[in-house]
């Protein structure tokens, strides 16, 4: 029997979804390696990235599910504490003065 499952691989303007076909039993591992999106990366490689499953960190071993969606996180450029600080900053109106 056979199962489906997305690849993500998400940037800031782009995304690249991967749909595929495993075999039951199929890893996350077997996902990412039939993905091919490694070639995209930088270094060409998944090592240093988190991978989750609908949002939740996973390990490569994990089995997947008819329908589940492989997710590649890339490193944070910011703090997004931080960043949202910043653009609440930026967006505050001058006080009047009396």
């Amino acid at each position: 029997m056979k199962i489906r499952v997305a690849v993500v691989y998400a940037l800031p303007h782009s995304q690249t979804i991967v749909e595929l076909e495993l075999q039951q039993g199929a890893t996350v591992a077997d996902a990412l390696t039939a993905s091919r999106l490694k070639e995209i990366l930088p270094g060409n490689s998944f090592a240093g990235f988190r991978i989750g499953v609908w949002g939740a960190l996973v390990l490569p071993h994990t089995k997947l599910r008819d329908r589940d969606r492989v997710e590649i996180y890339r490193e944070l450029v910011a703090d997004p504490k931080q960043a949202r600080r910043q653009r609440a900053r930026g967006q505050r109106a001058p006080r009047m003065r009396r």
